[in-house]
Order: structure tokens, then C-alpha cells, then sequence
């Protein structure tokens, strides 16, 4: 018997990729770097390049914004939009800070490859792709991709016996946490029978739901999955010994931009594909938002490492970021931007400060090593109580505005609780971070420390940093404002 077979055609997708011309800059650089290298050994050249790049990335992603609700692109699973964009600016500012602070750190360490700076440049890719996500697989390919490079950047000190074990532990740990992502995402699926946002959450407000029990699972391993890359309570375990053995200038750019991303993907999932959920999905990150703040803030206490220290500081950070998703209102998205672009210029300038004064071999600097910094060296002991400051919460600098912005979301959300919380929290983050400030101004330093040559790329980010710390204290109403368009809502 003759079956007749009829073949429909697939209509290919439509090539938009005007939505992607700060991903086609970094992924051309990064090319660039990989030929260049092969004919010029010259490895400053690839920073020179690199920087280049990400600045022309990142001036592209400013030219691309526009107010509106987006360019969809590739099947809906790419949006271009100002949240997305505002998120690429600080992943580029991220990058090229930490590119500025590496030149020299990387030749001085003997960790001056050109993959260096073509693995800063994917993961910057990577970290745009997961701001720029409508689509659950695009998060996901966004996440692997960022965090491949990232797994080798921890570990590109092959000298160093930390190095290579930080790098171990977070590929193993992130592996796992991998696992849970793409589980939760096959679990939405199947009960909705799309990853696409925009359809979760149709599929959800209209009651269309295969098996809601799916759902939860899903909702549940996704948060595991995200957590971990954004070092929530109770999968931050990796953090203080990642931070501690990876290379300083690695540690700097792991603690700003990745955790942006991860923030970015978190808020678009979940205000925009589990939005009708909120309800449900609110005491989860409540709690994990408590947990977060209050072990990130008592750990830090604990921790005679500069760089373990700042490790569980960040995890405190990343309990009050969760305080806005919690919030979840017109306040939440424009809250989290202008939180993270103040986290960029404060704790690079810091990790800039820690490299400024640290020597060859010294990865891992102790706490009381500082003391008396303010006599050795007045200048850098200025800066960095600048930056401890701001990471505090004191006015007027950027800190204490980021966290007015997420609390007042909070208050207006109703969870006054949360906020009382996050406060006490913030007056022992004082106390972690006022300690290290006594140290440096009030004790006595131990030997004799000639005066350090800056070099001109780590003083121009220490300027840059220091210059944005100040104006988004002083001067907020603009950089909120544009956070206040680039929102969700």
C-alpha cells in the first residue's frame, strides 16, 4: 500500500540581530583577541583590545535603549529591553573595571594569557544573554555559558594550589546546581507544555496547567538552580572558599557581574513568568532573603581574610537584593538595577584596593594585616574606607541610596518585618566593616612598608570607582530615574 507523505515546511525564525549588537561586539573581540595572539605575544595588546571592546560593547547597549516594552527576537526567547540593557552596561562596566585592575595584577601573577581576557569577554556574554532571556533555555544557555569561563578563570593560576582547588569545588558544586535548573525547567514544561515566560505565565493566570504539583517542583528546583549562582542561603557554601583561592582580579569580577546576571535572570523569571504565582512563591524567598542577610552578616564576623570576608559580605548583599524581588512591585526592578550598579563601583574599588596592596604570591591578605594603613600608605586607606563605607550603608554615599531604594520597595510591599531584618543586619555589617576602617586608623602598623607605585590602569579604576560611588550617593535622582524607566513594570 503506497502511503503518501506530506512534508510541512518550518518557517525559519526571523534573524533579528539588531537586538544583539553589544553581544556581537564581545563576541568579535574575543575572536579578535584569539587571532591577534597567535602573531603578536604581546599579552597587554589583548587587555588593550579587550577594553576596547567592552567599552564599545557597553556604549552600544546605552544606544540600543529606548522606552517601550521591547524587540523580541529568535522566537521570543531574546528580549531587548531596557531592563535587559541597563543589566548589559553594568555587566560592561563590570568588565572593564576588571580589566583595568588586572593588567598589572596578571603579569605580576604570571596569569597574563590571552584566554584571561577572552574568558572575561564570554562570560560577559553569557551574563547578557541570561539578562536578555524570555525563554527558559535561554537562561540556561546564558548561565553555562557564563559559567564555563568563569570555572576557568577561578582556576587559570596554575602555580597556585587554591587557585586550581577553588576551581574544582565550584565546577563540582555548580554542576549540581546545573542539574537542578535544568530539571526545574523540564518540570515547567511539563506542566505547561512551553518555556517561554510570557506563556508560563499565561498558562498559569488562565488555569491551563497540565499538573500544578509539576509546577511547584519546577518553581522550587529553578530557585535551587538560580540561588546557587546568586550565592543565596542556603547554597552559598562555595562562595568564601571560591573567593579566597581564585585569583583577586577572578574574585572582583565574580562578586559584581555574575551575581548581576543571576539577579537579572531571578526578576525576569520571576515577576515576569511566575508573577501570578507571587502568593505562593513569597515566603520562599522571604525566607531565603533572612537567611541570606543574617548568615552573609554573622559569617562575616567570624573571617581574618580580607577576601573570605568580603565572600560572606556578599552574601549579605545578595539578601537584601532579595528583599526587592520579595517587594515584587513598581519599586522591586528599578530597586535591583540601581543596587548592582552601585555594588559594581564599590566592591571592584575595593578588590582594587585589596590588589594595590597585596604582593606576589599574596592571594589570601589577612585582615590584620592592614593595620596602621592609614600611616604607610594615607591615600589607599582613604579610598578604601570610602568603599567599606558605602558597602555600610552610610550616607551619603552610593551604599546608603541602594539600600534606602530596596527597603522603601519593601515598606511599600507591606513587609515591614523583612525591613526590620535587613536593618539590624546592616548595623552589624557597620560593625564588619568599621573594624577593618579602625585597623587602618587607629592601631599601630607592624614594620615598615615603603610607599606602592600605582599603576595607571589600577589608578584610573580606582578614580572611576571612587567618582561613581560618590555621584550615585550625592547625586541619585538620575541614575534613579533611569532605573525607574528600565523597571519591569
Amino acid at each position: 500500500m503506497n502511503q503518501q507523505v506530506t512534508l510541512e515546511l518550518i518557517e525559519p525564525p526571523e534573524i533579528d540581530l539588531a537586538v544583539l549588537w553589544h553581544v556581537l561586539i564581545l563576541t568579535g573581540t574575543g575572536l579578535v583577541i584569539v587571532v591577534v595572539d597567535l602573531f603578536y605575544p604581546k599579552k597587554r595588546l589583548m587587555a588593550y583590545i579587550a577594553l576596547v571592546g567592552v567599552v564599545a560593547a557597553g556604549l552600544a547597549s546605552m544606544a540600543m535603549a529606548k522606552f517601550g516594552d521591547g524587540s523580541y527576537a529568535f522566537y521570543d526567547t531574546i528580549v531587548s529591553d531596557n531592563f535587559s540593557l541597563f543589566f548589559s552596561v553594568i555587566f560592561c562596566l563590570g568588565t572593564a573595571l576588571t580589566i583595568l585592575i588586572s593588567v598589572n595584577y596578571a603579569e605580576r601573577e604570571a596569569i597574563n594569557y590571552s584566554e584571561y581576557y577572552v574568558l572575561l569577554i564570554f562570560a560577559t556574554v553569557g551574563m547578557i544573554v541570561m539578562a536578555s532571556a524570555s525563554d527558559l533555555i535561554t537562561v540556561f544557555l546564558g548561565l553555562e555559558l557564563m559559567s564555563i569561563a568563569l570555572y576557568v578563570l577561578a582556576g587559570i593560576n596554575r602555580a597556585s594550589s587554591k587557585s586550581a582547588e577553588s576551581s574544582l569545588k565550584y565546577f563540582l558544586l555548580g554542576a549540581f546546581a546545573t542539574c537542578f535548573l535544568l530539571y526545574g525547567i523540564a518540570f515547567v514544561y511539563g506542566a505547561v507544555g512551553s518555556t517561554n515566560l510570557n506563556e508560563v505565565a499565561s498558562a498559569i493566570r488562565e488555569d491551563r496547567l497540565n499538573s500544578s504539583g509539576m509546577l511547584y517542583m519546577g518553581v522550587g528546583l529553578i530557585t535551587i538552580g538560580l540561588g546557587f549562582k546568586v550565592a543565596s542561603v542556603p547554597f552559598h557554601m562555595w562562595t568564601p572558599d571560591v573567593y579566597e583561592g581564585a585569583p583577586t582580579s577572578v574574585t572582583a569580577f565574580m562578586s559584581v557581574g555574575p551575581k548581576a546576571a543571576g539577579f537579572a535572570a531571578f526578576f525576569r523569571v520571576y515577576l515576569i513568568g511566575f508573577s501570578e504565582l507571587s502568593e505562593e512563591t513569597v515566603t520562599l524567598i522571604w525566607i531565603l532573603a533572612a537567611l541570606s542577610m543574617t548568615v552573609g552578616s554573622l559569617g562575616a564576623l567570624l573571617q581574618e581574610n580580607i577576601k573570605r570576608m568580603l565572600g560572606y559580605s556578599s552574601i549579605a548583599h545578595v539578601g537584601y537584593v532579595l528583599v526587592a524581588l520579595v517587594a515584587a512591585n513598581e519599586m522591586a526592578s528599578p530597586a535591583v538595577l540601581y543596587y548592582m550598579l552601585t555594588y559594581c563601583f564599590m566592591n571592584i574599588g575595593l578588590f582594587a584596593v585589596v590588589i594595590a596592596l597585596s604582593r606576589k604570591g599574596e592571594e589570601s591578605p589577612f585582615i590584620k594585616g592592614y593595620a596602621g594603613l592609614a600611616v604607610r600608605h594615607p591615600v589607599l586607606a582613604f579610598v578604601m574606607s570610602l568603599f567599606l563605607f558605602s558597602l555600610a550603608g552610610i550616607p551619603p554615599l552610593a551604599g546608603f541610596m541602594a539600600k534606602f531604594y530596596v527597603f522603601s520597595a519593601a515598606i511599600s510591599a507591606g513587609y515591614v518585618w523583612l525591613t526590620v531584618i535587613a536593618v539590624v543586619n546592616s548595623v552589624i555589617g557597620v560593625y564588619v566593616y568599621l573594624r577593618i576602617t579602625v585597623l587602618m586608623y587607629m592601631t599601630e602598623p607592624e614594620g615598615e612598608s615603603p610607599p606602592l607605585p600605582l599603576s595607571p590602569f589600577t589608578l584610573t579604576a580606582l578614580v572611576v570607582a571612587v567618582m561613581g560611588t560618590l555621584y550615585l550617593g550625592i547625586f541619585p535622582s538620575r541614575i534613579l530615574e533611569l532605573a525607574r524607566n528600565s523597571g519591569l513594570f
